[in-house]
């Protein structure tokens, strides 16, 4: 009996995991956390929902390609007599590596991320604008529930970001692939 149900197990295993191999899309919400703006202890959209789009290639079990586009939020705030604004996005392309198990991927992820970081401060008869931006490495990690064709999954993003104290994405997510 131990032989059957073992064997079961190995053929829904590897059918779950054939599953999701192929070109996949996907989106998440979530919350992102950049903090220390310009040293100044402004902090990008801290109770705000930031958002991501996932295009995907799976050609493996073991191994995807993705390209993300991160919203991360935007936010204004008074301060004193004036306003403090801030506005960030980025792309990013990984490599990911995947442990495949039954009905669940666990999975990490390096890549580099072009981010853009927007914004301004008026107050006081002065005004102060700042557009910067840069590539960095990224980095991140999740794990995601397969159904078929359809996954859910959590996971985390990670770069720096110049004049900051650097940026974290949690998100929950769907992806669909195509077979």
């Amino acid at each position: 009996m131990r032989k059957y149900l073992l064997a079961g197990v190995l053929v829904l295993a590897a059918t779950a995991v054939q599953a999701a191999d192929g070109v996949y899309v996907g989106a998440s919400v979530g919350k992102s956390d950049l903090t220390d703006v310009f040293g100044d202890g402004f902090n990008l959209d801290p109770n705000g929902v930031a958002w991501k789009a996932i295009l995907g290639f799976r050609p493996i079990d073991f191994f995807a390609v993705e390209a993300n586009y991160l919203d991360f939020g935007s936010q204004t705030k008074a301060f004193g007599p004036g306003t403090q604004s801030a506005d960030a996005k980025a792309f990013a392309a990984y490599g990911l590596g995947i442990v495949p198990l039954p009905y669940l991927d666990a999975f990490a992820k390096i890549g580099a991320a072009r981010w853009k970081l927007d914004g301004d401060i008026q107050g006081g008869g002065q005004f102060f604008s700042f557009n910067t931006h840069g590539t960095q490495f990224a980095y991140g990690g999740g794990v995601q529930a397969n159904w078929g064709p359809f996954s859910a999954r959590f996971e985390y993003d990670g770069f720096d970001i110049r004049n900051t104290n650097g940026i974290n994405m949690y998100t929950v997510g769907a992806t669909w692939t195509f077979l």
